[in-house]
């Protein structure tokens, strides 16, 4: 049974999962989506950064750092 989708920054590093929502307001949201983040990538947290922001976070072969509370928005569905 899978689970609710969490925020990123929910998640422990070194899980893998599926974006299920980006909550960015529309002004941000092209950004994210140039960089390959759209609903359905497959994603890694890496990293939180020693204070806890930025996040580091592996999409589509390559690290992308967004802020804290950018990562917080992003949905995602932790796959076991």
């Amino acid at each position: 049974m899978p689970s609710d989708p969490l925020p990123l920054t929910s998640v422990a590093p070194g899980a893998r999962g599926t974006v299920t929502e980006i909550n960015l307001p529309p002004a941000s949201r092209p950004r994210l989506m140039e960089m390959g983040l759209l609903i359905g990538t497959k994603v890694e947290l890496v990293r939180f950064a020693p204070l806890g922001d930025p996040v580091e976070i592996k999409v589509r072969g390559y690290n992308l750092t967004l802020r804290k509370h950018e990562a917080e928005q992003i949905l995602v569905q932790v796959v076991p």
